[in-house]
């Protein structure tokens, strides 16, 4: 273990920290996240609607595979008829398949839908599902602007069901650490946090090949991929935002490419290109996607420099809290390497953290976090990488939804509202960018 301790006490140090496990309290505005109402000697009939990658592989296959003696997946839904039976080979369940949801829905009788669709559609599932009496789970973000927000916020307050949103990133140790560490009071009270988060030639581009490119289907990255970070913050602060101000441009993708095509299978500058990927050196995205594309014309591999690409690739973010705090954030899509850094900045001192979640050099098989006190010493918390998807959260968040009496110390599970912050900061910046103006929170949904 990396550390450098001066005039610190580890012992002293960890028994702060321990102490926080104790603590319960959680967002002194934010309302308490309803358990579900299953009993604990039954299976929870879950259906799915939206059967991409996510639908069929974390809240598919590993759902089952982890949870499968609480969970029965009783139905899988989705626009395209040749993609849920590939879904359903995939997944080796008998579940029926559907692509009515409300036929679904009356058919099968779950007790929660689960919702992967695209992000622009969720809350017509969510909405729907409620109002036929379902609990939803849904992936982030819950939705893409504030009237489908406000909806569903409406709906779920008059059906009396419940919507968990999958924020998993709460969830990984290190992240789970950082609460632990700013719940025990070793920094002070906080005055401001830094916030920048990375994605690489990979991944980001990845977001400009698919239907995220488009803002009317994901609200842009400062909805979609930000939503996650923004909850974060929102989580770790105890805090809501008040206020946002932003700045975006594209640079990298759409019009800004030397040239494009409008797929990369058979692009005739596949030579050239730097961002060319060969979907057909992946077995399960040709008959996922390749082999369906004939019912709704889909390309999962399409050109990152198409010229309708409407969303940035280069943001910056600045956000004030209710609790006084202020974060600077920034998010670019096209970085030689993937992770994030942040800093919390307090009246005791600092703790950050250079998190890489890929990168073209070796780093040790763990994350550090820095706890450096004003006028006096410095520590390294080391945690250990674990197996598991984003980090080890996927399984926890699992077990956290579907396991009965699940403890809840760091209030990591999240429901609507959790929800609804998250996305509606991006939804602000995105109002800001487009119209060169601070943005309110309260000018856009009332909860």
């Amino acid at each position: 273990m990396s550390e450098n301790m001066n005039n610190m006490s580890r012992r002293n140090f960890l028994g702060k920290v321990g102490q926080a496990t104790a603590l319960t309290a959680g967002y002194s505005m934010l309302a308490a996240v309803p358990a579900f109402s299953v009993a604990p000697s039954q299976k929870t009939k879950v259906a799915i609607v939206g059967t991409g990658v996510r639908g069929i592989g974390m809240w598919g296959r590993e759902l089952l595979e982890d949870q499968g003696d609480l969970v029965e997946l009783v139905g899988l839904c989705d626009i395209n008829p040749l993609r849920v039976e590939v879904a359903k080979e995939f997944l080796k369940v008998k579940a029926p398949t559907y692509t009515d949801f409300d036929k679904m829905v009356a058919e099968t009788k779950p007790d929660r839908i689960i919702v992967t669709t695209v992000d622009s559609t969720h809350h017509e599932y969510i909405i729907r599902g409620m109002e036929l009496g379902c609990d939803i789970i849904t992936e982030k973000p819950m939705t893409t602007d504030e009237q489908k927000c406000q909806a569903i916020l409406d709906t779920e307050k008059k059906t009396g069901k419940k919507v968990v949103v999958t924020f998993n990133y709460r969830y990984s140790p290190h992240r789970q650490k950082m609460k632990e560490i700013l719940m025990s009071g070793e920094i002070g009270d906080l005055v401001s946090v830094d916030f920048h988060w990375y994605l690489d030639i990979y991944h980001g581009a990845d977001y400009f090949r698919r239907w995220h490119r488009l803002r009317s289907k994901g609200g842009t990255l400062l909805v979609h991929k930000a939503s996650h970070h923004f909850d974060l913050i929102n989580w770790w602060l105890e805090a809501d935002p008040v206020e946002v101000f932003a700045y975006g441009k594209l640079d990298h993708y759409g019009a800004k490419g030397p040239f494009r095509n409008n797929r990369c299978m058979g692009c005739p500058h596949q030579s050239q290109c730097n961002f060319f990927w060969d979907i057909t050196r992946s077995k399960r995205y040709m008959k996922l996607y390749v082999e369906c594309e004939k019912a709704d014309g889909y390309l999962r591999d399409g050109c990152v420099f198409r010229e309708d690409v409407d969303i940035w690739d280069t943001m910056a973010v600045q956000v004030k809290y209710s609790n006084g705090v202020h974060m600077s954030y920034s998010l670019n899509a096209f970085m030689p390497y993937e992770g994030y850094r942040i800093a919390f900045n307090g009246m005791k001192g600092r703790m950050e953290a250079w998190i890489y979640e890929r990168q073209p050099w070796d780093v040790p098989d763990q994350d550090e976090i820095r706890i450096t006190k004003n006028f006096g010493s410095t520590e390294v918390v080391v945690i250990p990488h674990t197996g598991g998807g984003h980090g080890g959260g996927d399984t926890r968040l699992r077990n956290m939804i579907f396991t009965p009496n699940t403890p809840d110390p760091y209030k990591q599970a999240a429901g609507s509202r959790d929800g609804a912050m998250s996305i509606l900061t991006g939804v602000a910046g995105r109002k800001s960018i487009d119209e060169k103006r601070p943005v309110k929170i309260s000018e856009l949904v009332k909860i």
